[in-house]
């Protein structure tokens, strides 16, 4: 009723459609096509032809040890995600949303490290973790113990997590806390008229009443973790030490600005979309409610319903 013209509500929504067709559609088609080609150089000069090479990028890619490696870091981080960044948002977004004095301030003060820069936090991370004068050692030093390689084979992963996963708690904080916004008091007061403790009423009403939000934080994070990048190579370039600290954002980006091997980074692109596919399809299929997948049953019931008639009729 609002808008009995559509052609103004096309022509709003076509510049958007082409801009998501050239920067991304078609480019993502041709990363497809480059996976399959040995890609010399990636600029094609001209009367130059790209050595089709079929397949050969996918076998070494299933074959190829760093890929695995990387594989492994990223899973390990979409587990840490749904753990840590989930998790304790979503403990702080309980905890604040008790206070309403200095809400506001709570807010500010848990979303700060959203807006600064990863590389910013990388090096601030890394000045942390230096071994000569770095922040850590200096602490230990002090009371006597010898330094430590916190970037080392050892801790690596360990101390590239703890920036990574802390500079998203805040994200996931205020969209929990949003949530929690939405919850009547009337139904804390009557629990708490009934004798319900505070930690029953999180359990029994916050949690059932914010699934909706829950599930699709943890969706975010599982699928944030796949597209990690910045701050990992900030603190350890080219996967150091050894490349232990691979993740496929940053194997994918060395291979192809490091090793200059855009056709075999373009498969490793491949790998990054399709498992960003799979993981978001999965984890909406394990959190979506009975009554969503009964419901959806029964739509495409009527839908193949509706066409069998059709077809009868016809």
């Amino acid at each position: 009723m609002l808008y009995k013209k559509k052609w103004p509500l096309f022509l709003f929504l076509v510049p958007g459609l082409l801009f998501l067709l050239i920067f991304l559609y078609i480019p993502f088609v041709e990363n497809i096509k480059n996976s399959f080609y040995d890609m010399a150089s990636v600029v094609k000069m001209p009367g130059q032809e790209f050595k089709f090479i079929g397949i050969d990028n996918y076998k070494r890619l299933l074959t190829d040890p760093d890929v695995r490696s990387a594989l492994v870091n990223t899973l390990k981080m979409m587990v840490l995600t749904v753990i840590f960044e989930v998790g304790i948002a979503f403990v702080l977004a309980v905890m604040v949303s008790q206070v309403k004095k200095f809400q506001q301030l709570f807010r500010t003060v848990y979303f700060f490290p959203v807006v600064i820069s990863a590389t910013a936090i990388g090096l601030l991370f890394k000045l942390f973790y230096n071994y000569n004068g770095g922040m850590l050692n200096q602490i230990l030093e002090r009371f006597g113990h010898e330094p430590v390689l916190w970037l080392g084979p050892d801790l690596a992963f360990i101390m590239i997590c703890i920036p990574t996963l802390w500079s998203y708690i805040g994200f996931y904080f205020v969209i929990l806390l949003t949530g929690l916004s939405d919850i009547p008091d009337d139904i804390y007061e009557a629990a708490s008229i009934d004798g319900c403790s505070k930690f029953k009423q999180v359990f029994y009403i916050t949690l059932p009443s914010l699934k909706p939000v829950f599930f699709t934080s943890v969706t975010l994070a599982v699928t944030g973790a796949l597209k990690v990048f910045d701050l990992p190579w900030v603190l350890a370039p080219n996967g150091a030490p050894q490349g232990l600290t691979h993740f496929l954002g940053t194997y994918m980006y060395q291979t192809a600005y490091g090793l200059n091997n855009y056709d075999y980074a373009s498969t490793q692109a491949l790998l990054i979309v399709v498992l960003g596919v799979v993981v978001s399809k999965g984890v909406g299929a394990l959190t979506a409610d009975k009554e969503e997948k009964a419901e959806r049953k029964a739509k495409k019931a009527r839908e193949k319903a509706a066409k069998t008639m059709k077809k009868e009729a016809a």
